[in-house]
């Protein structure tokens, strides 16, 4: 497994990391178990939950449980107060069996919290790093403005958005702009949501670019397995790759 640095959060992040979010599909609590294993066993390091999905939520930090310390955890909240944000971290912490997520991750869409603000949310989330509760904060949006602006605000650590290999130009201008301002890209949706069909040349896509994270759902030990390949065997990124990628973002776009 190949690790690489998180932007400012100095973490060592597996270039695979697991989405949680749909392990209520996975058959139970045993295969979870197994399932979490073996992606840690893999050398998966980073495990990506919220607050969205409290069962899942739970099944992930049963799975967890003797590992926690040998992995970074990541959850997002959409809560929309400080005290909200308070309340549902308290909650995810209970839930995941431990004192604090390497990871919090504000999802929101058209308002980026800044310091000093009336409502108080970015000043929670810094009191949050510094009672250790959260080691990093970051953005979760689908929103391109916002996603520019927590970047240029150099105040978050992170940024999670959807990216592909049918994105446009203009994301990939944003993956670049994360790396100028030394701030972690986590890929949501490396699939475009189950549109993209070609895993070969979805994976080798996002592989290019070494400062991006991509979050992969994972509720069977197939999927898993098919991730963990790709992970060992990327395509040959040759001019044939090249122009394979471009008729699919063409199609799309």
């Amino acid at each position: 497994m190949e690790y690489v640095r998180l932007g400012k959060t100095d973490l060592l992040i597996s270039r695979v990391a697991f989405g949680a979010m749909k392990l209520t599909e996975a058959g139970g609590d045993e295969n979870v178990a197994l399932l979490v294993r073996n992606a840690y066993d893999a050398g998966i390091n980073l495990f990506d939950t919220s607050r969205k999905t409290p069962e899942s939520e739970k099944l992930l930090g049963d799975a967890l449980y003797d590992i926690r310390r040998n992995v970074f955890l990541s959850t997002t909240t959409d809560a929309k107060t400080s005290d909200e944000i308070r309340q549902s971290l308290e909650t995810s912490l209970m839930t995941l069996h431990c004192d604090n997520v390497d990871l919090l991750q504000l999802e929101t869409e058209k308002f980026l919290p800044l310091p000093g603000g009336a409502d108080k949310i970015y000043d929670t989330l810094k009191a949050l790093k510094s009672e250790k509760k959260a080691s990093h904060i970051g953005i979760v949006t689908t929103n391109f403005e916002t996603a520019k602006k927590a970047i240029l605000s150099d105040c978050y650590e992170t940024l999670q958005f959807p990216f592909s290999m049918i994105s446009s130009d203009d994301t990939i201008e944003l993956v670049k702009l994360c790396e100028e301002h030394d701030v972690g890209f986590i890929a949501m949706q490396p699939l475009c949501g189950g549109v993209i069909e070609n895993i070969p040349l979805a994976f080798g896509f996002l592989h290019q670019f070494e400062n991006v994270i991509p979050i992969w759902g994972v509720k069977t030990q197939d999927e898993l397995n098919q991730i963990l390949y790709f992970n060992e065997h990327p395509p040959v990124i040759d001019e044939k790759f090249h122009e394979d990628v471009e008729k699919i973002r063409m199609f799309f776009n």
